[in-house]
């Protein structure tokens, strides 16, 4: 499959705990010699000179760091290079910055790891992919594998808005309900990937949904000037953002790209779906409930380590928001700065209220908040 034209600098795919090494070229999902997700390894001794490809202005401004070695099999509808705004009517003692992905293809930043993840399966031969979803990963899965020619089945909770079914549907693809939330989802992909021989795309269950989000540290970087902020606020369920641009930080500490302190990474969750603030506060955990921002309704991630590891590296912290405290920041950021945010993106801003009054964050800090999806996608 590697060509000496391959544009990717990808090597070998490598388990985080014992740092077992996978071939790359074959098609692999975790590393199950430590039930782990898989990372993917680059060759990082070239200048920058030769790895950004300064015309593009999408993920794919990355190619060389991404793991698609043929250019002839990125699947892309312009995923990636969303705006940084100040949020300058709120920022009072803190530079306040949102990174908007509602921007992105299907409306959220799942298009990112999805471009990415179906790119590789298209070069792996994959003809069926299979997610379960809280919604936003299932209806970009939808658009990105019927660009690709490739068979899509989504199973999602039944109580996901009519919206994001209905999209699914619209693409093309097989839509099954489920009673429940996303782990009751999972095991029912499960079930079908076994029975049909098809790839399981769960979150951190393949290597590449890791990569296309990774693009995000990349990109904030790079439109901060190579600066990146003291603090990081995302809105976390399967962790698979706040891992990739962990990765991507590391990364670009390797290739001389960044100096100095990395920023503190804060995860935030609903107070109805909190497994890492209570992993992280060693406390029990609650059973898990519906909450509105349902891209936070994951209940069991699967790389709990590595998320637990990040907030210890980069000397981080995890807190909860209420589904009140959600639709009121919603208002709040809404008439101040002109900006709808869903209710992922709202959480990180009321993340962010709580940590200054607290004075976790100081006066002078530079924080950099996500929104993660579009308002009008939850309705």
């Amino acid at each position: 499959m590697k060509t000496l034209n391959a544009i990717s600098l990808s090597t070998t795919l490598q388990c985080p705990h014992c740092h077992k090494l996978y071939n790359i070229e074959e098609r692999q999902s975790f590393a199950t010699c430590c039930n782990q997700p898989l990372l993917t390894n680059y060759d990082l001794d070239l200048p920058k000179s030769h790895l950004l490809h300064s015309a593009e202005r999408t993920i794919w401004r990355y190619a060389k760091l991404l793991p698609v070695f043929d250019k002839h099999n990125i699947v892309s509808l312009g995923e990636g290079w969303t705006p940084i705004s100040e949020l300058s009517a709120l920022s009072q003692r803190n530079y306040l910055l949102l990174k908007d992905e509602s921007v992105n293809p299907t409306g959220s930043f799942k298009a990112r790891g999805i471009s990415v993840a179906v790119s590789k399966a298209k070069e792996l031969g994959i003809t069926h992919c299979i997610i379960p979803t809280a919604g936003n990963a299932g209806g970009a899965l939808s658009a990105y594998c019927a660009k690709a020619g490739i068979k899509a089945t989504v199973v999602m909770p039944r109580h996901t808005p009519a919206t994001l079914q209905e999209e699914c549907r619209i693409y093309g693809a097989e839509l099954i309900l489920v009673d429940g939330l996303i782990d009751d989802c999972g095991k029912l992909a499960r079930q079908l990937v076994a029975e049909t021989g098809g790839f399981d795309m769960s979150t951190l269950k393949e290597p590449y949904r890791l990569e296309g989000k990774k693009t995000m540290g990349y990109e904030i970087a790079e439109q901060l000037n190579w600066k990146l902020p003291d603090v990081i606020i995302y809105p976390t369920g399967g962790g698979t953002g706040l891992i990739g641009m962990w990765k991507a930080f590391h990364e670009m500490q390797q290739l001389g790209w960044i100096t100095g302190h990395l920023p503190r990474m804060v995860i935030v969750q609903a107070e109805n779906c909190a497994p890492m603030v209570n992993l992280f506060e060693h406390t029990q955990n609650i059973p898990a409930l519906p909450t509105i921002a349902y891209g936070l309704a994951v209940p069991a991630p699967f790389a709990k380590d590595l998320m637990l590891e990040v907030l210890g590296q980069s000397n981080g912290t995890a807190l909860t928001v209420s589904e009140q405290e959600m639709e009121d920041g919603i208002v709040e950021v809404a008439r101040a700065e002109g900006v709808l945010l869903s209710p992922e993106g709202s959480a990180t801003y009321i993340g962010c209220k709580k940590l200054v009054e607290s004075r976790w964050i100081a006066e002078d800090e530079t924080v950099l908040l996500f929104n993660t999806g579009s308002w009008y996608k939850y309705r």
